[in-house]
């Protein structure tokens, strides 16, 4: 099957906008993602997948032709993909196979979403239903509430401290200092961290991720396509999973085993294992989820999340970076554009174009996107076109 590529990437500033809309928003991202892929005409894309869960804006019916019919892709088929969280994490894997298929040689995969627009009671139902919203949401429970009961549950399990979850938030909030577009770019203190208010306990205010407007494109090529672009990163796999939406019908609270699964599937195609990544950017939308995250994917053995954090192997000049971009934390959660936003940081990381939060020469990093509390999981990994054979000659392991 032929290869997919990332040959442009954009997104609109990330924050809140009252006076722009979604449609505005997506068409900085598309014209910034259309930029850095040297220009394009609008007849060059195929097709649209457009990811959204429909917060704000109030374009609830047919929000991708709104937004694509806004940036001149008139007539492009385009489709609404909706997976909580995960919404544009999707949209991407349905480019990669749009294009894998040999149905389209170039589509547009991205996302946007409003959410200052609405009040914070709307705000709140809308994260609510990402969960399950019958034993869930109607239950009382919020999306902090969930998510505090699992680092409540991680905690307990692996005798840790909350400290190792504020250090999440000093990393992050580092990175997104350096990051333009970052809603919440400025850096905190551990102290600030531990001694913010509480949210839902354990979880102060400094571990949950903000409510933010934004927008972001990437636009996929077939091989054959891709050679006419200057700068290429080749799809080299693509995973996604799903699970029991409510967290209380799932097995564990300690893990997301759809993200595990999505990674497994997301290596063995690719051919690595987690030693062959250069960086991350994982799904923290609050801290305890990317501490799960360096397990599930695998960067880490069961219970080392504390350890990898605590020693500074995932901060920018560590042994593997994660959240380069200041991640859900600092940079911002516009839901259906996240997913988006992580590919083009990795594509900017990849093809040297990241500022002052630049790698060195990295040549392989993965995107890991949660739909709610692990109803849904989708990894990709991003790879330089002279790329270093991986170490997984035999096909990758499992996460």
């Amino acid at each position: 099957m032929a290869d997919a590529y990332l040959v442009g990437a954009g997104q609109s500033d990330y924050g809140s906008f009252p006076n722009e809309s979604y449609r505005s928003l997506f068409r900085a991202a598309y014209e910034d993602a259309a930029e850095s892929a040297g220009g394009l005409e609008p007849g060059d894309v195929d097709e649209a997948y457009v990811g959204t869960l429909g917060v704000g804006g109030r374009q609830l019916g047919l929000p991708g032709p709104a937004v694509t019919e806004h940036v001149g892709l008139r007539g492009v088929p385009c489709t609404r993909v909706e997976n909580a969280c995960a919404a544009s994490g999707y949209a991407i894997r349905s480019a990669v196979m749009a294009v894998k298929s040999g149905m389209a040689d170039l589509v547009l995969a991205g996302g946007f979403e409003v959410m200052t627009d609405a009040s914070s009671e709307a705000t709140r139902y809308w994260l609510g239903v990402s969960g399950e919203t019958e034993w869930e949401r109607m239950a009382g429970t919020t999306f902090s509430g969930v998510y505090a009961q699992m680092a409540d549950a991680y905690l307990r399990e692996h005798g840790a401290a909350r400290e190792s979850l504020s250090r999440v938030a000093v990393k992050n909030h580092a990175n997104g200092a350096k990051n333009p577009h970052a809603h919440l770019g400025f850096p905190c203190t551990l102290e600030d961290a531990e001694s913010a208010p509480v949210v839902a306990d354990p979880l102060t205010l400094y571990h949950c991720c903000p409510t933010t407007d934004g927008a972001a494109a990437v636009l996929v090529a077939s091989e054959e396509a891709a050679a006419s672009f200057d700068r290429r990163v080749r799809v080299a796999g693509v995973g996604a999973s799903t699970d029991r939406v409510g967290l209380f019908q799932r097995d564990t609270y300690t893990s997301i085993p759809a993200s595990r699964r999505a990674a497994t599937a997301a290596y063995r195609m690719a051919g690595v294992d987690p030693t062959d990544l250069d960086f991350a950017e994982v799904h923290d939308c609050f801290a305890i989820a990317e501490l799960l995250a360096y397990e599930d994917l695998g960067l880490c053995e069961r219970g080392g999340a504390v350890g990898m954090i605590d020693s500074g192997a995932t901060e920018i000049d560590g042994r593997l970076p994660v959240n380069t971009s200041g991640g859900l934390k600092s940079k911002g959660h516009p839901i259906g554009a996240t997913g988006a936003g992580q590919a083009v940081e990795a594509f900017e990381q990849l093809t040297g174009d990241a500022g002052d939060r630049q790698l060195s020469a990295p040549q392989r990093g993965l995107t890991h996107n949660v739909g709610g509390s692990g109803g849904a999981a989708v990894v990709h990994v991003f790879e330089t076109e002279d790329a270093d054979p991986p170490a997984a000659a035999d096909g990758g392991t499992s996460a």
